[in-house]
């Protein structure tokens, strides 16, 4: 069964002071990435407050005929102008959501319900949800009677509520940005480790994601925890000289790199926040730290250990020549399979 698609573009974005559909993320607007997630449906359509802002998208943009009523308003107008008799909704400020979610919330269609609504452990998500083309009446009547709560919508159909957390899909496919506060956050560079035990291939993993990465423009960074001493700095340079010397911390530079080395013990926070302010890094990528809380991918080569040794809850996915999907509750990949990997990471941070 194929399906329309809306996206909720007309709110009046108070609280982050401009148009959140316009906002970017990796130099692509909120508006063009959620479009492009939801290109392989039968049609994307656009709700707007009023003319002369989405036309550029090349998409079938409906306005508004009830002024400041909400988004029952925009739901009303696609519901309208939908070609097919069950419609994909979203709001524009939810960059994270993907045409994966939409398929598996496709497959919950069925002759008994008029309206499939994500909910998570904490809400229930209007904005996230598959309408149907029946329900045009229902939404009149609430416009008409001036209760424009869609909550209201919900209870007066026969809704469908799919629990997000028995999913595989992460709880940030249904987050919305709302502030500046929140935007900023986005805005931060992509934390996560490459973790798994000694000699199971972390670095060698990691040297063909910075490729993948920097194929497709993103700047890359990279911190090594090393769980013994090591030698950074070589008997016969300056550096080691100062340092022999009793500084706690050498550094060098040049016009075109330059090196820290520090004495003593420094948090992982710190050291982050370090490159953070070294470098507009998108992607920060830590090799080892297995027992962090950081969300990671896990390296596990049968020549070391067979099992994975790292928490669930922290695991992005498996990379493995010796784990099968039935094992453990995060996805897993062929160690070799580099494009797979990759686009498990993308999805995963939105990216």
């Amino acid at each position: 069964m194929n399906i329309s698609t809306g996206i909720l573009a007309g709110g009046k974005n108070t609280r982050m002071g401009k148009n959140k559909a316009l906002l970017t993320i990796n130099e692509q607007r909120f508006i063009d990435k959620i479009a492009g997630e939801l290109g392989s449906f039968s049609e994307v359509l656009i709700s707007a407050a009023e003319k002369g802002v989405y036309e550029d998208t090349g998409l079938c943009v409906v306005y508004d005929e009830h002024k400041d009523i909400g988004p029952l308003e925009g739901i009303y107008q696609i519901l309208g102008a939908a070609q097919q008799e069950y419609v994909f909704i979203c709001a524009a400020d939810m960059p994270f959501i993907t045409k994966e979610l939409v398929t598996y919330m496709q497959e919950f269609i069925c002759s008994d319900y008029d309206c499939y609504v994500l909910t998570d452990e904490e809400h229930i998500h209007p904005l996230c949800g598959i309408y149907s083309k029946r329900m045009i009446e229902s939404v009149r009547a609430c416009i008409e009677s001036g209760n424009y709560r869609l909550m209201k919508l919900l209870n007066s159909v026969r809704t469908k509520y799919i629990k997000l957390e028995y999913t595989a899909f992460d709880k940030k496919v249904v987050k919305n940005i709302n502030t500046k506060a929140e935007y900023q956050e986005l805005m931060q560079p992509v934390v996560f480790c490459v973790s798994g035990v000694k000699d199971s291939g972390k670095t060698g993993l990691i040297i063909k994601l910075i490729n993948e990465f920097i194929v497709e423009g993103y700047v890359v960074s990279v911190i090594k925890h090393d769980g013994h001493d090591y030698v950074m700095d070589y008997e016969g340079t300056d550096t080691f000289r100062f340092r022999s010397a009793g500084a706690e911390v050498s550094a060098i530079f040049s016009p075109t790199q330059f090196s820290i080395n520090g004495q003593g013990e420094i948090a992982l926070e710190e050291l982050i926040a370090l490159v953070k302010k070294s470098c507009k890094s998108d992607i920060i990528l830590i090799e080892g730290m297995k027992h962090a809380s950081y969300p990671k991918i896990e390296v596990v080569r049968a020549a070391v250990s067979e099992r994975s040794v790292c928490s669930p809850n922290h695991l992005i996915c498996i990379a493995a020549d010796c784990l099968s999907q039935s094992e453990v509750q995060c996805p897993v990949y062929d160690i070799d399979d580099i494009a797979g990997i990759f686009l498990c990471v993308k999805r995963y941070f939105g990216l």
